[in-house]
């Protein structure tokens, strides 16, 4: 943590500067001798070594994407060429003698067996993470140790930037799985020494459970989807739970909207709770580390602040692959600068961003380290619909529940896409399927949201259908999926 401190003040020259250094290392040290498929891949493409000394020679390697990661019928399991595999042999060829020097001296004074086990903390797989949600089958991911070091560091440095308190409480919603969301808040509390009680989320204990030991607790902190926290704090005011000890919400694993920031402030209020902070978080199983915007008044979107010693991210044209100026939308790209065990390099998230990559200071918190911005949008929210015979629409499914959750008369939604009569060859229709507050006429909403999704994203529901709260919550599985289910594509396949 100390470097973070004095990495977070430094201008943007000298954190280039230490790039790339880190990145000449990674590729000359780690990647080449160690990784199967970023050796083929650099040979390749006639790509060595000598030639990526800076960031922008990144642009020399190919990308990688999701696809690269699927197993195939000839390469079931993939996955295995993307962990560093380093031998006796790659190491003494590819490490520097300042590198060696050191595990000669342990093999001198300790013994073969001792330097078999320092290798070992450093490569040797020892956790797993999966993908969920990016692909149509689950990717293994591992962690060495030193993975797992970085995950304290970078759990450490999710606190700094989001003003917790170390001797604070914290409540982890977050479903109990083997994804980074969970286990990212977990190694925090090993990391901070915070009290971190995890409840698994709704699917473990229920919501009532997971009221009881939040109360319980008297949490200053509470930390989970979305969707679920918002589901948790409803019912909080509505059996008038005290809830007074909260003083900050962190969100992850979704895109915040910021209805659904006040949405939650409003709902602590009615619990005794006052002045509290929403947060939202990003990150991906690929990355193995998640970012953190820092806290504001009014808990506006203020970016996510990114860790340039650990990692480098571009920004990209989806279509074109070519890397945009600073600040432009576009694809963000992924590379990391001290990761062990699975190794992506010059990834293709699949994320778009608005407002793309931002330096200079925070004008919240002031620190220097590059910014993501807050308007993220997954791939897999990316939707080519035939809404006309000639032509495909692509909409933004992200976009949608936007606005879906910042209405104010809106408690629960789910967005579904179908065929026209069910017939594959027809055109696409779009369904938004609502629960509303006590009072509210549905007519209203209704014409509310088509105007709004007329209005904003070009594209109208064909159909608003309502249902009651406890309908829709069992509609889109608020307590028994591991993620709500707040996008359903029922088309038939043709």
């Amino acid at each position: 943590m100390n470097g973070w401190l004095r990495l977070q003040r430094l201008p943007r020259e000298e954190q280039r500067t230490l790039q790339n250094h880190l990145l000449q290392r990674y590729v000359r040290e780690y990647l080449l001798p160690f990784s199967p498929w970023y050796r083929a891949l650099f040979e390749k493409a006639g790509v060595s070594a000598d030639q990526i000394r800076t960031v922008d020679d990144l642009r020399r390697v190919p990308l990688s994407s999701k696809r690269d990661l699927l197993p195939t019928a000839e390469d079931p399991q993939r996955f295995k060429q993307f962990i560093l595999q380093p031998t006796p042999e790659s190491i003494r060829a590819a490490w520097p003698l300042s590198k060696k020097l050191p595990l000669l001296w342990q093999k001198w004074t300790q013994g073969k067996e001792a330097v078999k086990q320092a290798v070992r903390r450093e490569f040797a797989p020892c956790f797993m993470t999966f993908t969920t949600g990016r692909s149509a089958e689950p990717v293994p991911f591992f962690y060495s140790p030193r993975d797992i070091e970085n995950l304290h560091e970078t759990g450490a440095r999710l606190v700094d930037v989001m003003g917790l308190q170390r001797d604070w409480r914290v409540a982890n919603v977050f479903p109990y799985a083997p994804h980074l969301a969970f286990w990212q808040v977990f190694f925090a509390g090993q990391a901070t020494g915070m009290m971190a009680l995890s409840t698994g989320g709704g699917k473990v204990m229920g919501s009532s459970g997971d009221l009881r030991a939040i109360s319980r607790l008297k949490a200053d902190a509470l930390i989970g989807v979305p969707g679920y926290v918002y589901h948790l704090l409803r019912r909080a005011a509505d059996e008038r739970v005290d809830f007074a000890s909260i003083k900050h919400v962190v969100l992850g694993a979704e895109r915040v909207p910021p209805g659904l920031k006040a949405k939650v402030v409003a709902l602590l209020e009615s619990c005794g709770a006052r002045d509290v902070r929403v947060s939202g978080t990003y990150g991906f199983t690929e990355a193995r580390m998640a970012f953190a915007e820092c806290p504001t008044h009014d808990n506006a979107y203020t970016g996510y602040h990114l860790y340039p010693d650990l990692a480098i991210f571009e920004v990209i044209d989806p279509v074109t692959g070519e890397v945009v100026p600073d600040g432009a939308d576009g694809e963000l790209v992924f590379t990391p600068l001290a990761a062990r065990a699975s190794t992506v390099f010059r990834y293709r998230t699949g994320d778009r961003v608005r407002g793309g990559l931002q330096w200079g200071a925070c004008p919240h918190c002031g620190r220097t380290t590059p910014r993501i911005s807050s308007d993220l949008t997954r791939e897999s929210s990316l939707k080519d619909l035939q809404l006309l015979k000639v032509k495909g629409t692509l909409v933004n499914l992200e976009d949608c529940a936007m606005l879906l959750g910042s209405l104010a008369e809106v408690e629960e939604w789910q967005i579904e896409l179908r065929k026209k009569d069910n017939d594959p060859l027809e055109v696409d229709e779009m369904t938004v399927h609502l629960a509303v507050k006590q009072g509210v006429l549905p007519e209203s909403v209704a014409a509310r949201v088509r105007d709004m999704f007329r209005s904003r994203l070009e594209v109208s529901p064909n159909h608003v259908e309502f249902l009651g709260l406890e309908s829709m919550l069992k509609k889109i599985g608020m307590e028994t999926e591991m993620k709500e289910r707040r996008f359903v594509d029922s088309r038939p396949k043709a």
